[in-house]
């Protein structure tokens, strides 16, 4: 078994994978902070109806800027997490992808939930920096 990257590879590729973004993107979503760990938490996976974590590859927890407001922001950044081993075990899937395009493309995805995007939006936004999705 090849080794597999741990969990700090795993929060570089995320932050330079976010970091490779249009500045515009950036700028507009404001203060996100990226969170890798091995698998959702219990709580998280019960909360989504999820039975088996490996299904869950990355999640947005905030409240979407469509649905903020300068009155009542927000108080807690907008957080994206990723999870590696089901990253992991949707790669061996995927023989045609990349880790790197693979972490590129959840974070493209979490990222649109915070903007409120639909998925139509976020496939526009992969194919203008160059992704397959």
């Amino acid at each position: 078994m090849p080794h597999q990257p741990d969990l700090d590879t795993f929060q570089a590729l995320a932050e330079e994978a976010y970091a490779g973004l249009p500045e515009e993107f950036r700028k507009a979503a404001g203060r996100i902070v990226i969170h890798v760990q091995d698998i959702a938490d219990r709580d998280v996976l019960q909360d989504l109806n999820i039975v088996n974590p490996m299904h869950l590859t990355g999640l947005y927890q905030g409240i979407p800027l469509i649905h903020d407001s300068v009155t009542f922001p927000s108080p807690e950044s907008a957080r994206i997490f990723l999870y590696r081993k089901p990253l992991l075990a949707e790669l061996q899937t995927r023989p045609d992808t990349t880790l790197t395009q693979l972490i590129e493309h959840v974070v493209i995805h979490e990222l649109g939930h915070h903007f409120g995007w639909s998925d139509e939006d976020m496939h526009a936004l992969l194919d203008e920096i160059g992704h397959d999705h």
